[in-house]
């Protein structure tokens, strides 16, 4: 998953200003750091985006958006 890939869901399942504000301040247990900081750590997006994903309770079949031709990859 690309970065941009990862914006794009992100305001496609939280809203663009929403998502922008939980990316700063929402910590995530697993990796006991803000999504924006793990990116900045270098943790893949992909591993970010299921993080955030799991810690804010979306199913599995909700994190592409609810867009079916995105392709998000699935948890490692």
């Amino acid at each position: 998953m690309r970065l941009s890939e990862f914006w794009e869901l992100a305001d496609a399942v939280f809203g663009r200003a929403y998502s922008r504000t939980l990316a700063r301040e929402l910590s995530l247990t697993v990796l006991d750091m803000t999504p924006t900081q793990a990116l900045d750590a270098g943790v893949p997006p992909r591993d970010v985006w299921h993080a955030w994903c799991d810690e804010m309770q979306i199913a599995l079949g909700e994190r592409d958006g609810l867009d079916r031709s995105r392709n998000v990859p699935p948890p490692r």
